[in-house]
């Protein structure tokens, strides 16, 4: 795992898929290459003070480096954004959060064209 730390990349994941939860916002976007997996982290002032936010963003790091390596998948960035949720709860529920935002986060990814797509794409004279 690398870790992102240039703001030009974390400005490219806040274009890919956002997933909330109670103790983050993760934003997963897959990158051209297969290169390994980087994660940024970051925790808005709006939280804390330097302690709490510190901690925070110590909680997050430690859910990604004890969470199961399998959904993760190779090629993309992921950055998790801070709650002050995140003081609070426990760290069981931020590490299930977790690995259901990562599912969440992949299955929009590969979902189909949502309806509104499909009828725009529908011939004008296909009507029934």
């Amino acid at each position: 795992m690398e870790r992102l730390k240039q703001r030009a990349d974390f400005l490219a994941a806040a274009t890919g898929t956002k997933v909330p939860a109670a103790a983050f916002v993760l934003q997963a976007r897959q990158r051209a290459d297969e290169g390994p997996v980087r994660f940024g982290f970051t925790v808005s002032k709006k939280v804390g003070n330097a302690v709490e936010r510190n901690r925070v963003r110590r909680r997050l790091k430690e859910v990604v480096r004890l969470s199961d390596p399998r959904p993760i998948q190779a090629g993309h960035d992921y950055v998790l954004i801070g709650r002050r949720a995140a003081l609070k709860l426990p760290f069981e529920r931020i590490s299930t959060d977790f690995a259901g935002a990562l599912r969440r986060a992949h299955s929009a990814t590969t979902k189909s064209p949502s309806r509104g797509a499909r009828a725009a794409t529908r011939d004008p004279d296909d009507r029934q």
